[in-house]
């Protein structure tokens, strides 16, 4: 009859190894093996032994700790393990900045006589490409990614005119100014060679500190799409919002120069980081001269005997036939890609200001053909660039604790709109080019709406940064995008909130031996920096105490005698066309929004601010419209 052994399996060092072993001969073997010394050959074997189980069980510990996110220490796991969670680290952080464009252009006159106007000669407008490279001194490189055309003008990309040469009285001269967003890295391109297809290749681009892939063009000049995943069919795609694309509401180009569409792509790829500086490229298994129904056939058509089609319902299908469809993109054959990407960044990215100053024209022209050499010669030479403000944003990549973090954080949130939060943030980070979203705000719908899930409300500015309605194009820009990350079931009505203009009049009283005039205008100047556009969000109120205190704490002040806030209404006037009555909202000294969500705005600072001087005790208390009612 066997012996029954008893082993203990929570042994997991050398030491406890070399004790279980020495208990083991000495309970199972008392008669076989005596010598326990050290210097024994017995124990040299059960050292070994020992020795064998430390190291494996090491490496099973290890490769346990390494499938689990927290624990992972090497990066390829990290890599792995993000990957799967939905998440692509990166391996360089791409500094951006805000870039401004000038360049020269000759007057022209647009009236004849005495009272003779000069204007901009548009004639002369330089046109800078996509992706050029500005860089500074030192070599570092910045790209554009937008062209640059001086002769638009509108709120998402005003240019700005000023006066350059004067020569006898009248201008020579005009500075047109452009500003533009770029990030840094230099512009890299690498082909790659495709003959018979094959499912799901894969190329790698071994460089360092790659930034991000800009475009992929094959042989025959079809673009092929970056997608999160393989399976993901549909990509945005903006196009020109033109008479042609969009007949009804191409007036809004202004604002809202693109219109954002969904596109169906079959050419598509998705890329991973194996290391830091090594990128893979995967692309689809489907092959471009086999149709869908030849793999998996439509089974309305199975057994109608049609051309080409399964006649036999006896047939068995594989469902890894699906592997072989265009459902996960096709591959490419018989071509060459040709792939650019950015390479660049890091800490070191962060350039100065004032330190972009070179830059690179060869994707630089004129609009027009037919000028004056040497004026063309010269303007040409106008041409330059610079960085009011430093760069920032460049980082050295996810640490690996970053990569923790961000991986849980994404695979929480999916990519999708949950809460309302969710829905505001989305439509506020919508791309610019689609129209820009001021001001958002959601509210869940009214009782009378059930079928609603959430109510959108928004605003955009024109061209002086002012508030307006949101266009219908820009509307329809936003839907498209939120729909993208919408939950199934859940239904969003965008609409406009409203704009009430104010106007505010104040009195102060001063301390003796202050400059009046001076202590009024820093008084005015804090109000407009106070009420900035930028600084006040929908159904925001107006709070007369704060701008007492705010006026208080200014250096000559005595005494705030009195505030009043005016409704600033009328489109003649320039102001928005609702009116309303802030006396009625005037509860406890704080001026409340409407029920329907709106926002509090002063257009005209520079006259819709008014403040002077009083006497002690010649005030009138803070009112709204003038009502006299105090707070």
């Amino acid at each position: 009859m066997a012996v029954r052994r008893t082993i203990n399996y929570l042994n997991k060092d050398f030491s406890d190894y070399r004790s279980q072993l020495i208990n083991y001969s000495q309970a199972y073997f008392p008669d076989t093996y005596t010598d326990f010394s050290s210097t024994s050959p017995g124990m040299m074997f059960m050292e070994q032994a020992a020795y064998v189980g430390d190291v494996l069980s090491y490496y099973l510990d290890n490769q346990i700790q390494e499938n689990f996110l927290q624990y992972a220490r090497q990066t390829s796991n990290l890599y792995d393990l993000s990957y799967m969670y939905g998440y692509k680290p990166r391996v360089t952080g791409l500094a951006s900045v805000d870039l401004d464009f000038y360049q020269l252009v000759p007057s022209i006159p647009s009236s004849s006589g005495a009272d003779t106007l000069y204007i901009p000669n548009y004639e002369y407008s330089l046109y800078i490409g996509s992706n050029t490279t500005a860089t500074t001194d030192s070599g570092q490189g910045f790209v554009i990614e937008d062209p640059i055309d001086f002769t638009v003008s509108n709120s998402l990309d005003p240019t700005t005119v000023s006066v350059a040469q004067i020569t006898n009285n009248e201008p020579t001269y005009y500075l047109l100014k452009k500003t533009r967003k770029a990030l840094s890295g230099t512009i890299q391109s690498i082909n790659f060679p495709f003959s018979a297809p094959q499912e799901f290749p894969t190329v790698e681009i071994n460089d360092g500190s790659i930034g991000g892939i800009i475009d992929c063009f094959d042989s025959e000049g079809n673009e092929w799409y970056e997608v999160d995943y393989l399976g993901q069919e549909l990509v945005f795609d903006g196009i020109k919002n033109t008479n042609v694309n969009d007949p009804n509401n191409y007036q809004d180009s202004d604002n809202t120069p693109y219109l954002l569409q969904t596109k169906q792509v079959q050419r598509r790829f998705n890329s991973r980081f194996l290391s830091n500086n090594q990128l893979q490229i995967q692309f689809g298994s489907g092959n471009p001269a086999d149709t869908d129904e030849n793999i998996i056939p439509n089974p309305m058509n199975v057994g109608l005997g049609l051309p080409f089609e399964r006649d036999k319902l006896t047939t068995a299908y594989s469902p890894t036939n699906f592997i072989f469809t265009n459902t996960y993109g096709i591959a490419p054959s018989n071509t060459t890609l040709t792939m650019r990407y950015i390479k660049g960044g890091g800490v070191s990215s962060n350039a100065s200001a004032n330190t972009i100053t070179q830059l690179s024209t060869n994707l630089t022209k004129f609009l027009k053909q037919s000028l004056t050499s040497n004026t063309a010669q010269y303007i040409f030479d106008s041409l330059q660039v610079n960085n009011p403000k430093a760069a920032s944003g460049g980082m050295d990549g996810d640490t690996a604790n970053e990569i923790r973090q961000n991986t849980i954080s994404n695979f929480s949130s999916q990519l999708r709109n949950v809460t309302a939060d969710d829905y505001l943030v989305r439509a506020l980070s919508m791309p610019p080019k689609y129209g820009i979203i001021s001001k958002a705000l959601t509210q869940k719908p009214k009782a009378n709406d059930p079928n609603t899930t959430l109510d959108l409300y928004v605003l955009s500015t024109n061209i002086n940064s002012n508030l307006t309605s949101a266009s219908k194009s820009l509307k329809s820009n936003l839907r498209n995008y939120i729909n993208q990350y919408r939950m199934i079931g859940d239904t969003v009505n965008i609409k406009d909130a409203f704009v009430v203009n104010i106007g505010i009049n104040f009195e102060i009283v001063t301390l003796p031996n202050y400059n009046n005039s001076r202590v009024l205008t820093e008084c005015t100047n804090t109000l407009q920096t106070y009420f900035n556009i930028n600084d006040w969000q929908i159904n925001q109120p107006i709070i007369l105490r704060n701008l007492s205190i705010l006026l208080d704490n200014i250096k000559g002040v005595q005494t705030v005698s009195n505030i009043t806030i005016s409704n600033k209404a009328g489109t003649t006037s320039g102001y928005s066309q609702y009116a309303y009555d802030v006396t009625g909202a005037l509860q406890n000294g704080t001026i409340f929004p409407s029920i329907d969500p709106m926002i509090f705005e002063v257009k005209y600072p520079n006259i819709d601010i008014v403040g002077r001087v009083v006497s002690l005790g010649q005030g009138g208390g803070s009112t709204a419209n003038g009502g006299g009612r105090n707070y």
